[in-house]
């Protein structure tokens, strides 16, 4: 199995947020992003990938705005939006998912 296919596929929700260094909207959700994993702790995963350093997943995903934020759960994608979210709108979708 792929290493993505590892990630996406674990019994608790995994929140992925497609970005680069070069995108203040990406700049802009590092904070949120973090607050979202304090909120939910081990109950859930928050990971960043860098589509500069991953552009054949991107590509693969049809990732074209960023950030783009999807949600995956037992290698199922649940939700996916392209562009800015509040920590508190990520947390409860996460929640949904728990």
């Amino acid at each position: 199995m792929s290493k993505f296919g590892e990630l996406i596929d674990l019994q608790i929700p995994v929140l992925l947020e497609f970005y680069t260094d070069w995108n203040e909207a990406s700049e802009a959700m590092h904070p949120v992003l973090k607050d979202v994993a304090a909120a939910l702790g081990d109950k859930a995963k928050v990971i960043k990938i860098d589509v500069d350093k991953n552009s054949e997943l991107a590509e693969a995903l049809r990732v074209k705005g960023l950030p783009t934020l999807m949600i995956y759960k037992e290698g199922e994608m649940k939700w996916r939006q392209s562009g800015e979210q509040d920590a508190n709108t990520l947390i409860g979708l996460m929640q949904e998912y728990l």
